[in-house]
């Protein structure tokens, strides 16, 4: 007995030759790249609004947290502080791949508080930043990343993130 393939249609055979392609191209290291710059813009150009020059934080920055924000348990100079610092710190370090948990952990916390404390609205787009966050946090920043360098070669994810 023989058998013969069945032929699928054509559009869903180019369907097919395009997502075999994306998924030869999209690997999951590539994904963790393009996850780590998106959420580090991101905190990166907010933290750059709180300051002039290379790093002076501007009054409105401290009259935001005073006013707008008003955070509980912290004091507005405090605060202001170290949610720039934070804003800095940890998007280099996301670019850069190094610390790639701890900065993604760190991320996601101010995204909380921001949710929880200041804009409880905007959750989408806080639930946006949380996507991006939580597979950095759950893999790490992938092989193109210092982390990698300085850990040595390991397994990459196998399923796409």
């Amino acid at each position: 007995m023989t058998t013969t393939a069945i032929r699928q249609p054509r559009p869903f055979n180019l369907y097919d030759r395009a997502a075999n392609l994306a998924e030869r191209i999209l690997q999951p290291s590539v994904l963790l790249l393009i996850q780590r710059l998106g959420i580090a813009s991101i905190f990166f150009l907010s933290g750059r609004t709180k300051v002039t020059g290379l790093f002076t934080l501007t009054d409105g920055t401290f009259e935001l947290f005073r006013t707008d924000y008003r955070l509980p348990l912290i004091p507005p100079e405090i605060a202001a502080w170290a949610a720039t610092i934070s804003e800095h710190l940890f998007s280099i370090l996301l670019v850069l791949g190094l610390f790639t948990r701890l900065s993604a952990a760190a991320l996601l916390g101010m995204t909380l508080v921001i949710e929880i404390f200041v804009y409880p609205d905007a959750w989408p787009t806080h639930l946006s930043w949380a996507g991006l966050l939580l597979p950095l946090i759950a893999c790490g920043g992938g092989r193109v990343s210092v982390d990698r360098f300085l850990r040595g070669p390991t397994r990459e994810p196998q399923e796409a993130i």
